[in-house]
């Protein structure tokens, strides 16, 4: 027997993995237990403890470029981390409690060299808020042919006008990237990116309010104008940029879905292994033995899809359709577990004392944003058809 083909997960993403672990035990969930149950941020004084340690444990902007100022890891390294970090209640939209740092969208990077400099660098620094703005009214999963807001050229600027929808962190962020329409014929390559700061004429936005306490906006551009300066990439470039960057977003935002779920599941086991009902543990019941053995088994499952859509990623090879199978893999896995979890608490499991509901509603959401599961699985089929199965 030889070991060829054997593979196991890196020492240094392990040591990297277990630093997160004790960083979120030690540090985050103490800071965090401070503040009300929907908090979405931490305030300055719990902040930025966390974040200056997360600097000298080379934590920080982890998904970020080092020649930028960040950590550097690969999508595999991001994918391990993003589960630790997912592991605290406002986790699976604010990982670690922003103390590693919040996203920079990834097409920034492909911009021109004073474009990185005047925005992408002072927000990894700064850990600054950044909204992308895709999804519009008209729908978001096609964005080739939903796109609708239009950009229009005038003289060394463009005149931006229509809505977008559904767009996190928009009225906290300085700046974002909208993708806007600059030839209405000609289909994919007709969209554009814009860099777009936040207080520029004509732009006003509201929030909607949804089942989470942290709202996205609708964004209304009435004749905003944006310089030639600001258009990221060369014009009809847009969907390029915007097709790499929901492929490989999709990998850690899978990941932090197993992280919450994996918390939910040891609430759930430490509380059967110590309730007691009709003279047995919980624990002991082989009901919630299955729901239990379940649970670790799909989170397994899901978690080996994210990370090998994170190898594709890294190699270079297309992962368009790995990728979303880890995303509709990892986000109903993780509800049914999370739902699971809820169960074997019974109403405790319902009540703010413990974060399984804040999560149970987050990860609902997540079942829609990046793109609905039926809408994937579209795009599985259409492969298998296509191509047949590997």
């Amino acid at each position: 027997m030889t070991s060829l083909g054997a593979w196991e997960l890196p020492e240094e993403l392990r040591m990297v993995r277990e630093t997160v672990r004790r960083f979120m035990e030690n540090d985050v969930k103490p800071a965090e237990d401070q503040v009300p149950h929907d908090a979405y941020e931490l305030p300055e004084s719990l902040f930025r403890p966390l974040s200056d340690k997360a600097r000298t444990l080379g934590l920080w902007g982890y998904r970020f470029p080092k020649q930028y100022g960040g950590g550097g890891l690969n999508l595999l390294g991001q994918a391990v981390l993003a589960e630790e970090a997912a592991k605290c209640r406002m986790g699976i939209n604010i990982p670690a409690c922003g103390a590693f740092g919040l996203d920079v969208p990834s097409p920034i990077f492909r911009g021109s060299q004073q474009q990185i400099e005047r925005y992408a660098i002072p927000a990894i620094q700064a850990g600054k808020r950044v909204y992308i703005a895709i999804s519009e009214p008209s729908g978001g999963s096609d964005p080739a042919r939903a796109i609708r807001l239009k950009a229009v050229r005038r003289g060394n600027s463009y005149v931006l006008n229509g809505q977008k929808m559904w767009i996190g962190a928009a009225a906290s962020a300085e700046w974002g990237l909208v993708f806007a329409r600059t030839d209405p014929g000609a289909g994919r390559g007709g969209i554009s990116c814009f860099i777009v700061d936040k207080n520029v004429k004509g732009l006003t936005m509201r929030p909607i309010p949804v089942i989470r306490s942290l709202s996205p906006y609708e964004m209304f551009f009435d004749n905003v104008e944006v310089p030639e300066e600001n258009r990221l990439g060369e014009e009809g470039q847009g969907f390029a940029l915007c097709d790499k960057f929901v492929v490989e977003s999709r990998i850690p935002f899978s990941a932090g879905c197993i992280g919450v779920a994996k918390a939910a599941l040891r609430i759930a086991t430490e509380w059967a292994k110590t309730r007691e009902t009709f003279n047995s543990k919980l624990a002991d019941k082989q009901a919630i033995q299955w729901m239990l053995a379940d649970s670790e088994m799909e989170l397994r499952a899901a978690r080996l899809l994210v990370w090998q859509a994170a190898w594709k990623c890294d190699l270079g090879q297309d992962a368009k359709i790995d990728s979303s199978i880890a995303k509709v893999a990892a986000t109903e896995t993780a509800s049914r577990v999370v739902d699971r979890a809820i169960q074997i608490m019974g109403g405790l499991g319902v009540s703010k004392e413990l974060p399984l509901e804040r999560w149970y509603r987050e990860l609902r959401v997540r079942r829609i944003s990046e793109g609905p599961s039926e809408v994937h699985r579209m795009v599985v089929a259409r492969h298998i058809l296509r191509s047949g199965n590997d």
